[in-house]
């Protein structure tokens, strides 16, 4: 029996994926997840990380164990954003967050969006000082930057229109709070322009 065989856990495969970032519903160590959840957390909080399993939502992910300070072990990376892919992110966030609270479409779960229609909202969100025309000129790199961070992902692409799912994820990182004082964030900075 070699050591890999030794050291196996059944859960073995999830830790991995979970290391390497969140997990939905339809991954195929869902249940692994939900199964051995409470073994799993005893395993990785060794390294200074929490296991969250949100099943309503249909989502999984590791988070860093803070001091008192806030202050981590350093093991996932935090990864600083640019103010513009900020932008595109709360209006995504602030997309799902009326999606949820729409009570027409509790049939559906997952909430779709394209490129057109971040547009729409973005044009609809930026304030009237903002430098619109750069902004609009590089979004399609920012909602790249989006789904390198796992917060949106292509679905499908016709001709110059893409269509993407976003992520329940970010209803983690970015939440109601940080919503909120982004918006006035964002009016501070163009007023003071």
């Amino acid at each position: 029996m070699s050591s890999l065989e030794r050291n196996i856990r059944p859960y073995s495969k999830a830790i991995v994926k979970l290391l390497k970032g969140s997990i939905e519903r339809t991954s195929n160590v869902w249940d692994d997840i939900v199964h051995y959840q409470t073994e799993i957390q005893d395993y990785i909080s060794q390294i200074g990380l929490e296991l969250i399993v949100k099943k309503e939502e249909g989502f999984a992910f590791v988070k860093q164990f803070e001091d008192s300070e806030g202050n981590t072990l350093g093991l996932v990376v935090r990864r600083q954003i640019g103010f513009e892919t900020s932008i595109v992110l709360v209006v995504l966030r602030q997309s799902l967050e009326e999606f949820d609270s729409n009570p027409t479409q509790f049939q559906v779960f997952e909430k779709f969006i394209t490129n057109s229609e971040i547009k729409e909202e973005v044009e609809l969100f930026l304030p009237e000082k903002f430098n619109r025309v750069k902004f609009l000129k590089e979004l399609d790199s920012y909602i790249n930057n989006i789904v390198k961070l796992g917060y949106l992902s292509e679905v499908s692409k016709k001709e110059s229109e893409t269509k993407y799912q976003i992520k329940r994820i970010i209803k983690e990182k970015v939440t109601l709070d940080i919503l909120q004082e982004f918006k006035l964030k964002l009016q501070e900075n163009v007023e003071s322009i």
